[in-house]
């Protein structure tokens, strides 16, 4: 809407509010009476009337408007359209002017001279319509292509083997067997 030049207003007012909720219980209430008047019990009947019904309502309660100008403006001769009614999401580029997008990846389709891009800069991305992607900078379109993904380069060189089970030495600690000395002293402060 902003790049359109459209200002949104909300009705966040409690008086605005009120104003559009009394509208429907004049209307819920008016219509009712209305159909029991006029001996309406079906859905289609009340379909039929409801032209009529709004009409006289309209022709009791309307008011005129303050200024008669029309509130719509003309369109640009720059502005395209496809270009605004899209879905936008940010993305990443990464080296060689890629991103990725809905998995999968693509690139500028013609190097461009105006503009430079470096990797790691975040971009608008705009999706059409019609299902076409470009990238969106500073008012200008760059359109995208799909590419393939450059292969990563497997490293040359041998892989680790798995190490080999360590054993311990003969003379390790828990190889080696308690000397008879040892042991008797042991049961003997032991057993005290």
């Amino acid at each position: 809407m902003a790049e359109l030049g459209i200002e949104h207003i909300k009705a966040v007012t409690p008086q605005a509010k009120g104003r559009v909720e009394r509208l429907w219980v004049t209307l819920q209430d008016r219509l009712v009476i209305e159909f029991r008047l006029l001996g309406i019990t079906t859905l289609e009947a009340a379909n039929a009337a409801l032209p009529q019904l709004i009409q006289k309502h309209n022709a009791q309660f309307a008011v005129d408007p303050r200024s008669n100008d029309t509130a719509y403006m003309t369109l640009k001769d720059d502005t395209n359209l496809e270009h605004i009614f899209t879905i936008r999401e940010y993305r990443t580029l990464g080296t060689g002017h890629t991103l990725s997008y809905g998995g999968i990846t693509y690139t500028f389709v013609a190097p461009h001279t105006s503009q430079r891009f470096d990797a790691k800069t975040t971009v608008e991305v705009r999706e059409t319509l019609t299902g076409s992607l470009f990238v969106w900078h500073h008012g200008q379109a760059f359109p995208l292509k799909k590419t393939e993904r450059p292969a990563r380069k497997q490293k040359q060189g041998k892989e680790a083997s798995p190490a080999s089970p360590r054993k311990p030495a003969n003379d390790h600690l828990w190889k080696t067997t308690y000397d008879n000395v040892i042991s008797i002293f042991l049961m003997r402060h032991l057993c005290i």
